[in-house]
């Protein structure tokens, strides 16, 4: 009850205070490119259920067709402001309407496409016992994902085999020991790494 309300409270006065922010970002990605201002994507959240997680489009329209993984950080189908939103996780403040609404929280799993969520073993399906989050320990453990995709020969297998097994470690980890606390730290930490 204490975490629904504080996501209620900060993700509110969030959107009230970035406001500005959201509004340039907004009309950055209309001047550079045609298509949605959001990509709305069809994740896994609590309960094993479908739901839309909001993002600032950083992609040109249909990319995400060649290819669910973004290879490197100059992956040709990212456009110049996409870049730029990507490096510093600007993309990812949308989210803060998924956390109001309810379907997120500020903290929990990531949450993962069905496509990979397939590939779960029936005790990782304990990892939608809570909500996902904005940010969690794999965000942070693996910001660098997408150059790790870059440098394999098959990043579909390379991601499955051997990166998602180490999130829903993190993820398992974070359910069995989270509190407002952890929380709190782990927003911390990842403040910390997209201003360093």
């Amino acid at each position: 009850m204490i975490k629904r309300i504080f996501d209620i409270v900060f993700s509110f006065f969030g959107l009230i205070i970035l406001l500005p922010l959201l509004l340039l970002i907004a009309i950055l990605i209309k001047v550079e490119s045609k298509g949605s201002l959001f990509y709305l994507q069809t994740r896994v959240g609590k309960h094993n259920k479908d739901f839309k997680i909001f993002k600032f489009r950083t992609m040109f329209v249909g990319s995400d067709k060649k290819g669910l993984l973004t290879l490197g950080d100059r992956d040709p189908r990212i456009t110049k402001t996409g870049y730029f939103l990507r490096k510093y996780k600007l993309d990812e403040l949308p989210q803060l309407i998924n956390v109001f609404i309810g379907n997120m929280s500020f903290v929990g799993p990531r949450p993962e496409v069905r496509k990979y969520v397939n590939y779960y073993s029936e005790e990782d399906l304990m990892i939608f016992s809570v909500k996902p989050g904005i940010t969690d320990y794999a965000s942070i453990i693996y910001r660098d994902e997408a150059e790790l995709l870059k440098g394999t020969d098959n990043p579909d297998a390379f991601y499955i085999e051997t990166i998602m097994p180490e999130k829903l470690k993190l993820n398992k980890k974070y359910i069995n020991s989270h509190d407002l606390f952890t929380d709190l730290k782990i927003i911390l930490k990842t403040f910390k790494i997209i201003i360093s």
